[in-house]
């Protein structure tokens, strides 16, 4: 109750920043495929993973929040700080190439829906219009500006939501399947939910996360609480709000994708989605035009919101790693090695798009790269966030602990489920 009564708090809403961009550059352009792949396959059956994979998601986003605010440092800076640098180095390498492969995958997917929703021209023209746009924007823009924008783009998830109430929906069947699915436990039901749980809980997201706080930090010329405890509870339950409503607007984005594809193509024996425009195009034909055109439009509006992200997490941590100057506030030539990580992924991700590559190999890859590393980096996020050393009185409370340590344990089970059905 207490939560929701912040809600009101007019200065807690204007403070929605950080979490609430982070959990919906979650349902990222790659993500939507793997839902709507979940929904056309198992149709209602896999919704629970949402439900399951949304209090994970607040555990573990709220830690990586915690460790930014209170010491002021991103992510990587507070890893280097308290472990070996091998141990860094393979973490960050691991993470610039999972990011630079779902950037391809997002930029694609976004030249693809464009390419329907105009009716002509190239796929690949259109991909590169978007990755340059996005690059454009985060160079050229003053960071208070950049987070408005980003704010603004969240938007573009409601399309998801709309596109369910342009078609009929067994409300009642939804509501059984969710608390009771019903499928078999075999290769495809398992590689599909160790996907999802991938998409949802992504290496990148903690990194950008804690970054984002402690660019907060900076933009209001405000301490780490650290160094300033005075306004701790303030700033905690700011981020705790956050983080909250970031995450729950993501899964239940996520639920009404699975929910268009159950009701749509999973219903009309559609089974096999390759990508989020496969999608898209899909449902043309079954839920009309409306519906195709909303879905199509979210894909490139994610997507704008998901590649600056991707692109800037991996720029974050790769500057940290090396004690770089780094930041979205500060002017290119103030922070050239920052915006040249961004370049360099953002490109690479477009480059790869011309690679003679299978795009759902590559993000499988991806996936694969993310479900190994997210797992030791929450045990180091866990571990930095009960260090004294850095965290000084604001180590994690028992409810937050146990939290993260949920995460841990089934992140690590479908790991292991992952090598099982590979």
């Amino acid at each position: 109750m207490k939560l929701l009564q912040h809600i009101t708090d007019h200065d807690a809403v204007k403070a929605l920043g950080p979490g609430l961009i982070t959990g919906a550059a979650d349902d990222d352009p790659s993500g939507i495929a793997t839902y709507s792949q979940a929904g056309a396959q198992f149709g209602f059956n896999m919704l629970w993973t949402l439900v399951l994979t949304y209090p994970l998601m607040v555990g573990i986003q709220l830690v990586s929040a915690r460790i930014g605010l209170v010491t002021g440092r991103g992510l990587a800076a507070n890893i280097r700080r308290a472990y070996p640098p091998a141990l860094l180095y393979c973490i960050v390498l691991l993470l610039l190439v999972a990011n630079i492969v779902n950037i391809a995958a997002d930029v694609a997917a976004m030249g693809q829906a464009l390419r329907l929703v105009i009716g002509l021209g190239s796929a690949h023209f259109y991909s590169l219009g978007c990755g340059f746009l996005c690059l454009a924007l985060q160079v050229f823009l003053p960071y208070r500006t950049y987070v408005r924008y980003l704010k603004w783009l969240t938007l573009g998830l409601l399309a998801y939501i709309a596109t369910v109430f342009a078609i009929r929906m067994p409300w009642g069947e939804v509501a059984h399947a969710t608390l009771m699915p019903h499928f078999e436990w075999n290769r495809a039901s398992v590689g599909l939910i160790v996907a999802v749980f991938g998409t949802t809980i992504s290496p990148y997201l903690f990194f950008w996360q804690a970054s984002q706080e402690v660019e907060e930090l900076r933009d209001s010329d405000t301490q780490a609480l650290r160094k300033a405890p005075a306004a701790a509870a303030r700033h905690l339950r700011r981020i705790k709000l956050d983080t909250f409503i970031g995450m729950a607007f993501s899964n239940i984005v996520a639920f009404f994708i699975i929910l268009t594809a159950a009701a749509t193509l999973g219903a009309h024996g559609i089974t096999d989605i390759q990508s989020s425009a496969q999608a898209a195009e899909a449902l043309r034909p079954i839920a009309g035009e409306f519906a195709f055109f909303v879905f199509a439009l979210g894909i490139v509006g994610t997507g704008m919101l998901a590649v600056p992200v991707l692109a800037g997490s991996a720029a974050y941590a790769v500057t940290e790693s090396f004690k770089w100057k780094n930041g979205l506030d500060m002017k290119a030539l103030q922070a050239r090695e920052f915006y040249a990580i961004i370049a360099l992924a953002t490109v690479g991700g477009m480059a790869l798009n011309f690679a003679p590559v299978d795009p759902m190999q590559a993000l499988l890859w991806s996936a694969q790269i993310n479900g190994v590393i997210a797992v030791p980096i929450m045990v180091v996020m866990l571990l930095l966030a009960h260090d004294k050393a850095i965290m000084g009185r604001f180590t994690l409370s028992r409810r937050h602990t146990f939290f993260g340590w949920l995460g841990v344990a089934v992140m690590a089970c479908a790991v292991v489920a992952m090598f099982v059905v590979a």
